[in-house]
């Protein structure tokens, strides 16, 4: 027991390097956009599209745009894939605790064996059991959101960037 307690303590490794300047503020810039887009198209068409989600989305797509995680194709199917588990589980077993926490777990298994992990998405089951909409909460926000929040990250970081993204599709 005492050693368990003892890898509480960490490793004592050096913390990352912090990012640049021009990173810094260029992922700040991507994230206002992305989020001020949804919002203004949201408020435009009196439309759901914001879900809490996209602004940890934003952190990855803008921040650490190379990596596996900020990918489209993890982007819109881990979003998707996640907010379809949590509303299976909350239609089969009603609103409880215990299908909540089978609901995000079975999220981040699906994200994983499908390739497709996008960590901001492992929120979405909690969000469905917290706000308990219909199905129609999978095309709006989820999809849809989610869909626009991409489109965005490919003009940005394309714009802003001198690597390609996506990496992959």
């Amino acid at each position: 027991m005492q050693h368990w307690f003892s890898k509480l303590k960490g490793d004592h490794a050096a913390l990352p390097p912090r990012a640049p300047g021009k990173a810094i503020a260029l992922a700040w810039l991507g994230g206002c956009l992305a989020i001020g887009v949804i919002a203004a198209l949201a408020e435009h068409w009196s439309l759901a599209l914001v879900l809490g989600s996209f602004g940890a989305s934003c952190v990855l797509v803008f921040g650490y745009p190379d990596v596996p995680f900020s990918q489209p194709r993890n982007i819109i199917l881990g979003h998707g894939l996640s907010t379809a588990t949590g509303l299976l589980f909350l239609t089969l077993f009603g609103p409880h605790w215990w299908a909540m926490a089978l609901a995000a777990g079975t999220a981040i298994a699906l994200m994983m064996f499908t390739r497709t992990v996008h960590p901001p998405a492992g929120s979405n089951p909690v969000i469905v059991f917290l706000l308990q909409p219909g199905w129609g909460f999978l095309l709006l926000p989820t999809l849809t959101g989610a869909l626009i929040l991409t489109l965005v990250a490919l003009l940005y970081n394309n714009a802003t960037r001198p690597g390609n993204y996506p990496k992959y599709w």
